[in-house]
């Protein structure tokens, strides 16, 4: 299985630290945050990724090269100044991640999630990975319902920015910026999309006070 991490975003939220150092280059206990995902997926059995690329994507190129030291092949797909969100960024790199399912992780987040290879059932066009609701973030995404995704009302859940997905689910799409979530919202009314609760470490990275707040708990360990 092969994995692509989504590091195109600006950082809005995170300026002015952003301004200089795009946000997957941001450093909390004395590592860059994307370092912590690619020795996680290296640890698990992947040796394939894909960055895509955006604002100062050229130093995330530089910093982490050709994937070597972590024991990976890493190809990058370049987006140019205007990332192409977060549908069209992995709509851009389906030519490098093939035919089989692929993990899709966010760049800006910490998690001690295993990064497992997961098997998808036949049916089945993706898999989500759901976390309980940040203070920031109340309302959830959605709901679970017996390891299934649904949109139903009740107990609603936070996307953790970690997916399992088949290219099949981008069927249709045309080249171009386009968010992910519609995809998902329609795939999980026809009952195509599985779901589990995590309820390990989880960190959405994006702020300054939360980048502080992982460094601190990070070196304290």
């Amino acid at each position: 299985m092969k994995a692509m991490i989504l590091a195109a975003g600006r950082g809005e939220r995170m300026r002015p630290l952003t301004d200089h150092t795009p946000k997957p280059l941001l450093e909390a206990g004395g590592k860059a945050l994307i370092d912590y995902h690619l020795e996680t997926l290296a640890a698990a059995g992947f040796r394939e990724v894909v960055i895509n690329l955006a604002h100062l994507g050229s130093r995330i190129r530089e910093r982490i090269g050709d994937g070597h030291r972590y024991g990976l092949t890493i190809r990058y797909s370049d987006e140019g100044e205007q990332a192409l969100e977060t549908g069209g960024g992995i709509f851009k790199a389906l030519a490098w991640l093939g035919d089989e399912p692929f993990l899709v992780v966010n760049a800006d987040i910490w998690c001690d999630y295993p990064f497992k290879p997961y098997a998808l059932a036949n049916a089945d066009l993706a898999h989500l990975v759901l976390v309980d609701n940040p203070q920031h973030h109340p309302q959830g995404d959605f709901s679970l319902e017996h390891g299934r995704l649904t949109l139903a009302s009740g107990t609603r859940l936070t996307f953790s920015g970690i997916g399992y997905y088949r290219p099949g689910l981008f069927d249709g799409c045309r080249p171009g910026a386009f968010p992910l979530a519609p995809l998902l919202r329609r795939a999980a009314t026809r009952g195509w999309i599985s779901a589990e609760h995590y309820r390990g470490a989880w960190l959405d990275i994006g702020t300054p006070e939360r980048l502080r707040a992982l460094d601190v708990m990070l070196r304290s360990r």
